[in-house]
């Protein structure tokens, strides 16, 4: 627990020291697109409240009364969050597709959310492989973060950043989506309210980033390669469902 703390902590400040550099401005410019100081808040808030139920008996006792709040109404398990958590990012292929165009064209947004799916899922697997937070269900040790509150917050973020010119319907609909998800976790006794939100706060900060560090990206590994083409893939490893997203430029 002790060990799973430390690289929290560790990469709490490490986004700190990145993104919050003592400048005498609020915003960072590259390429005209600024990141924000203040977009950090959030993401930050939710982890740090996850981490903090780790160890607080306070927040346990929340976590807590949470699950037997769910418990009493449960009358089966519903998996609709095994759909739910793509359902945001999987909605800006969808609205390209029928002629609503978002702020990227296929290769920028493809390549932004891969890079925001390698930073989130990078980060979860790791705190989940070196932690050891039973689930409420009693089923495995790996219940901090959540992966799945993660991956519907990373796409909500997503939908967000890429129609928020259009209309900020479609950032509330996916944050919408992205919040029942993080409830069917509970509900479903698969994570505590702690788990879920660490997991949104790493999905949000995980889009923010990609979004910051395109443009060099762009600069440098992307560079000449306009062809870029991509398909996802739905997966099934016998126990869950899921979906595999493969990309050639």
């Amino acid at each position: 627990m002790v060990k799973k703390l430390n690289l929290i902590i560790i990469v709490l400040l490490l986004a700190g020291k990145t993104f919050g550099q003592n400048k005498p401005i609020d915003s960072l410019n590259i390429d005209n697109i600024k990141f924000r100081q203040q977009a950090l808040i959030l993401p930050i808030a939710l982890i740090g409240y996850g981490v903090i139920s780790l160890e607080s008996h306070t927040l346990k006792d929340i976590n807590a009364e949470t699950k037997e709040e769910f418990n009493e109404h449960i009358d089966e398990k519903l998996s609709l969050d095994d759909f739910s958590q793509y359902s945001p990012f999987v909605s800006v292929y969808v609205l390209n597709n029928a002629g609503i165009k978002g702020k990227n064209n296929l290769k920028d947004r493809t390549i932004i959310l891969g890079t925001a799916y390698l930073i989130m899922g990078a980060t979860i697997n790791i705190i989940k492989n070196t932690g050891n937070e039973l689930r409420p269900d009693g089923t495995s040790y790996n219940s901090f973060p959540s992966g799945h509150t993660a991956t519907a917050f990373m796409g909500a973020e997503f939908l967000y950043q890429e129609y928020k010119n259009v209309s900020v319907w479609y950032g509330i609909s996916g944050y919408m989506v992205a919040a029942g998800t993080g409830f069917f976790r509970m509900y479903n006794d698969r994570h505590w309210l702690g788990d879920v939100s660490a997991g949104a706060g790493i999905g949000i900060l995980s889009t923010k980033i990609a979004y910051w560090i395109h443009p060099l990206l762009k600069r440098t590994i992307f560079k000449g390669k306009e062809n870029l083409n991509g398909m996802i893939i739905p997966v099934y490893n016998g126990k869950q469902l899921g979906l595999s997203m493969a990309v050639t430029f």
